[in-house]
């Protein structure tokens, strides 16, 4: 009794302190949260994860596997994005999701944007055999624009094969050797097809070639077609510049440099003429894989045409003692400044327009932390250049609210604000950027938490072997004496025959239930199997264990090491369904609604834009009533925050009253001041529901450790049922003690 006193004591005091823990966590999620909202990285660029709160178990395995840090983070128990504008769209919480709650797609087309409008085979609507690949669609990563490149030329080679080609005319043109360009290309030479490449640089690679070297420009898996599967997952600049020139001299490719792609026109046959700078190409299809970036972004200040001004930086080894200038704050903007920085005596200034640092990688981000905290380079935030001379350019700094200039001696400037989207040479080529057209996106529904599916496995799984019960029931019906002379005896025993198989595959169904766990682990290499199919199995495998086991046990647990772990893998499955229960009917409208003040704020500055002059008033009544929860939201225990909750009302009741004599102070009317104050009561509902719902997300978190305990227990029971008849046997042996048995007797069961 003692033990077992001491041991739920040591329990909860583990499960209070982490609940503690997470609690500080989420709070950091939801500061995250609101830093994004403030510095605009919390909206998403192109690339969005879209979670299923009805299918999320808050088991972290995205936040895990992301190759962008901040981008997700698990608040109040399921997963929520934080930093949405820094998702590449590698889509790894995709594929690891065990249950499928990840949608990454691509944001906000329903709005203009510079996406061109394609349909589902890369193709633009209204010009047939005009296929767009790689970064020109949205999709930035080298391993998607291969699969885009891949895919166009298959589709091609599909089309000529149904339709037949012409003898004047090539089947297909390829505008750019990025890698969507290569794979297309090489993809184009698997099917025979009559084709050839054309890119404005001499050498084939895209935009790989113009990073600055060293740069580590590709870090997963690849596959091109012809050539295999890379050798290695990760290589610099310089390494896979040479793979791809190495690729087109082995393939032989066509491939045509120094060509400036200038423009395409669809004749009366439905073939196109490719224009470039050298020659015109008739063919029946194009692919243009050509990037996003286009030209580079100019600053529009005198003496941009200086020869030391530059927009891209090759090699950093070749400015070393230099006084250098880096405009921008993106990745590119960063990497080149530290780059620049590690050389022997530079002195590295970077120029920032906005007050901090966002979207940037978070590699990136923590090594210019650290080059400031070196003071290896500086930083002017709310800066911008205003003109640049031979040997120095000029600052305008925004500090304080107060505009100062800043004269800094200067030998190189480079300018890396990002580039000017080609929509214009796009867009005479046929590309149509109109949102109109695009067919409208459905919103993703809850799907559930499918337990439909899994309950169906269970009862099916559970009808069989009560029928297998039924079939035998002469047998199970019989008292464990009166067994031994029945003629199944041999047979249904737990220590022989089916029964004895049947321990054996309890064995083997447990060790796959638990090998679920190590699935999820974000650093096991090798991943088989597709993560939803492992977490339906984790359910089945349970599920059967637990029949198999009471078929191994003859149908009559008793109380031995045997029936014990039997109890303890019931009380798994009770506890297993429980946490099922609750994930799938907590009410999840709530979940993270403090990370979500769209709907209120809106409201106020609907109220805002009817009466602008009391623009300052709505403002101080909106973060006053978060305010009021805010300041005993993270702190204390689950019995003191539910005691709060009162307090909590009365700190309203007189806000709201301050709120009133504020508002006939300032000669705001009686309609509109009622409106505000509905508005701060809707508020503070929102907020307040948040904290009630955390509390009941605590409840779910205790269950959830006491559920792994649970399986602990079962685990250690199973073990020593297993081990404990041969530990026997082996005593008999070593005491040489005489004594006539069936060995089979010690391995019985439950």
């Amino acid at each position: 009794m003692l033990v077992g006193f001491g041991s739920a004591l040591g329990a909860i005091m583990l499960l209070v302190a982490a609940r503690r823990a997470e609690f500080a966590r989420i709070e950091r999620a939801v500061r995250n949260r609101e830093d994004a909202r403030r510095t605009g990285s919390a909206a998403a660029q192109l690339q969005y994860p879209l979670i299923d709160l009805s299918r999320c178990l808050g088991c972290a395995t995205c936040v895990a596997v992301c190759p962008e840090k901040n981008v997700l983070d698990i608040v109040h128990g399921q997963a929520k994005v934080i930093n949405g504008s820094r998702c590449e769209g590698a889509s790894a919480c995709e594929r690891e999701c065990p249950t499928g709650a990840i949608t990454v797609t691509v944001a906000n087309l329903e709005k203009p944007t510079d996406v061109p409008v394609i349909n589902e085979e890369l193709e633009v609507y209204g010009s047939p055999g005009l296929f767009l690949a790689g970064e020109v669609t949205a999709h930035a990563l080298i391993r998607r624009a291969v699969g885009h490149g891949t895919a166009v030329a298959a589709k091609v080679a599909q089309r000529i094969e149904e339709g037949g080609g012409q003898p004047d005319a090539l089947d297909l043109v390829i505008v750019g050797a990025g890698p969507a360009g290569l794979a297309c290309a090489l993809e184009a030479k698997r099917h025979g097809l009559r084709f050839l490449t054309v890119d404005q640089a001499d050498q084939p690679g895209g935009a790989v070639a113009k990073y600055p070297c060293h740069k580590l420009v590709m870090t997963r898996p690849l596959e091109l077609p012809l050539y295999g599967r890379f050798s290695r997952t990760t290589y610099t600049r310089e390494e896979l510049s040479s793979l791809w020139q190495q690729i087109v001299f082995e393939q032989g490719l066509d491939f045509r440099g120094g060509e400036v792609f200038q423009g395409l026109q669809r004749g009366a046959d439905g073939c196109y003429a490719v224009e470039t700078s050298h020659e015109t190409y008739r063919c029946r299809t194009v692919c243009l894989a050509i990037g996003r970036r286009g030209s580079p972004s100019k600053l529009g200040v005198p003496g941009e045409s200086l020869p030391k001004v530059s927009y891209s930086l090759l090699d950093a080894g070749s400015y070393t003692g230099r006084r250098i200038l880096v405009i921008g704050g993106g990745d590119s903007a960063i990497e080149a400044a530290l780059a620049l920085a590690e050389q022997s005596g530079s002195l590295v200034t970077v120029s920032y327009r906005r007050p901090r640092f966002f979207r940037l990688k978070e590699g990136n981000r923590k090594r210019i932390e650290q080059a400031l905290e070196s003071e290896q380079l500086q930083v002017f935030f709310n800066s911008r250049v205003r003109d640049i001379r031979t040997e120095e350019v000029e600052l305008q700094v925004v500090e304080n609210d107060r505009v100062s200039s800043l004269i800094l001696p200067n030998d190189a400037v480079f300018v890396l604000t990002g580039g000017v989207a080609s929509t214009e040479l796009l867009g005479r080529a046929g590309v149509s950027f109109d949102s109109g057209l695009r067919p409208g996106m459905k919103p993703l529904p809850e799907r559930g938490s499918d337990l439909l599916r899994v309950l169906l496995f269970g009862l099916v799984f559970t009808l069989a072997a009560l029928l297998f019960y039924a079939w035998n029931g002469d047998y199970y019906g019989l008292s464990p004496a009166e067994r031994a002379t029945h003629p199944q005896n041999d047979l249904l025993r737990p220590g022989r025959g089916l029964g004895l198989i049947m321990g054996a595959a309890a064995v083997g169904l447990i060790v796959i239930n638990l090998s679920y766990l190590l699935r999820r682990s974000s650093s096991l290499r090798l991943k088989p199997g597709a993560p939803s199919a492992w977490a339906t199995s984790h359910i089945v495998t349970g599920t059967l264990a637990f029949l198999c086991i009471a078929l191994h046990g003859a149908v009559t647990p008793n109380t031995t090491l045997g029936g014990y772990a039997f109890l303890a893998l019931f009380v798994f499955l009770i506890t297993g369904a429980v946490e099922r229960y609750l994930h799938s009917w907590v009410p999840r409208a709530a979940n993270g609604s403090e990370l979500n003040p769209d709907e209120s704020e809106a409201r106020f500055d609907d109220l805002s834009s009817m009466h602008p002059g009391h623009r300052s008033f709505q403002e101080k009544a909106c973060t006053g009533v978060i305010a009021l929860i805010e300041n005993k939201r993270w702190s204390g225990s689950f019995v003191r925050r539910a005691l709060a909750l009162v307090a909590i009302q009365r700190g309203l009741s007189r806000f709201l009253t301050g709120v009133r004599q504020r508002g006939r102070a300032e000669g705001i009317s009686d309609e509109h001041l009622a409106e505000t104050v509905r508005c701060s009561k809707h508020t503070h509902r929102q907020v307040l529901l948040a904290v009630h719902f955390e509390d009941l997300r605590a409840l779910l978190g205790s269950w959830r450790f006491f559920h792994r305990w649970v399986a602990f227990l079962m685990v250690l029971l199973i073990v020593l049922h297993i081990v404990y008849p041969f530990t026997d046997v082996a005593l008999v042996e070593l005491l040489e003690v005489p004594f006539d048995f069936d060995r089979s007797d010690l391995t019985e069961g439950p």
